[in-house]
């Protein structure tokens, strides 16, 4: 598959600022299909099995996300790309610094997209 047509599905703890902010910043690429989860319990959406089989590719803000994902949902995880950003959660909802650290992390794994 080439990187336009992927759908991807960003995963942070509680879904309020580093995957929401994700799924706002990234929606805009032709072709992506974005969504964001969270792994806590207090969620605003919680990360399923179902959100794992809908994604083509998991980006995740730390490496205990991608931990979690690995021990309750192994099957959904099995073969799959899981990416880490390894991006702490120290920054609001749409700050600039978060948007241009997404933006410089992922361009790391999508060159010349972003």
């Amino acid at each position: 598959m080439t990187d336009a047509g992927r759908k991807i599905l960003f995963v942070c703890s509680r879904n309020r600022r580093r995957s929401l902010t994700a799924e706002r910043i990234f929606t805009v690429i032709p072709g992506w299909h974005v969504r964001s989860a969270g792994t806590a319990d207090g969620a605003r959406i919680k990360v399923t099995e179902g959100s794992l089989g809908w994604a083509d590719v998991i980006v995740v803000m730390e490496k205990r996300h991608k931990e979690m994902l690995r021990q309750r949902f192994p099957d959904a995880l099995d073969g799959k790309p899981c990416l880490c950003l390894f991006i702490a959660d120290e920054h609001e909802f749409m700050a600039e610094p978060l948007v241009l650290l997404l933006q410089e992390k992922m361009r790391e794994h999508f060159p010349g997209l972003i």
